[in-house]
């Protein structure tokens, strides 16, 4: 539930959101996106965190960071960290949950309501502090994936789950399959 005068801040895991889309089978257009909840009540912040490979000459998700970066979101972003395995695979990590938890925290005292985009257990203390705070926090996330991307001890802890599904009309469209760039709005726009 959003009531129109509650002010409103946006905290999206980039790399959480865009699995859950990607299991249903959709992208999220973000311009939509911060047009919804714009809607939905005063927009103060909307926030993106991603890692980001430095050493790539090329990195599929730099285009929706810029994009996003010009386009009203807040970027927080670090160098994702490259390993090698014990099996000789290449692995990146990039672990963003330390900063969404700070900048949420910072921002809990001026704002009536915290939408989070992940399905991340590890964030259901942080929706508690939020709470004892007196801000509601409505969690996005998927269940109807197999298996479901949301643990169900965020979903119990959230004032509100908002099935990202069924937003797939108001916030999606349909995935490229030519390109590598998740959520960027159509070339025309």
């Amino acid at each position: 539930m959003f009531y129109k005068d509650e002010r409103l801040a946006l905290f999206i895991d980039g790399s959480n959101l865009y699995a859950a889309a990607k299991s249903l089978g959709f992208d999220i257009d973000y311009k939509l996106l911060r047009h919804e909840f714009m809607r939905r009540g005063k927009l103060l912040r909307a926030f993106y965190y991603t890692a980001l490979l430095e050493n790539d000459d090329y990195s599929p998700i730099r285009p929706l960071v810029d994009w996003l970066n010009y386009n009203g979101f807040t970027m927080v972003t670090k160098a994702a960290k490259e390993y090698t395995d014990r099996e000789g695979r290449r692995k990146v990590k990039g672990n963003m949950d330390i900063e969404l938890c700070v900048d949420a925290l910072e921002l809990a005292p001026h704002v009536d309501h915290i939408v989070l985009f992940s399905g991340d257990g590890d964030f259901r203390p942080l929706l508690e502090a939020i709470q004892r705070k007196g801000v509601r926090v409505s969690v996005v996330s998927t269940i109807r994936s197999n298996p479901p991307m949301i643990s169900d001890d965020l979903r119990r802890q959230a004032d509100n789950f908002i099935e990202l599904d069924e937003l797939r009309d108001v916030i999606g469209r349909p995935p490229r399959e030519d390109h590598n760039e998740p959520g960027l709005p159509p070339a025309d726009n």
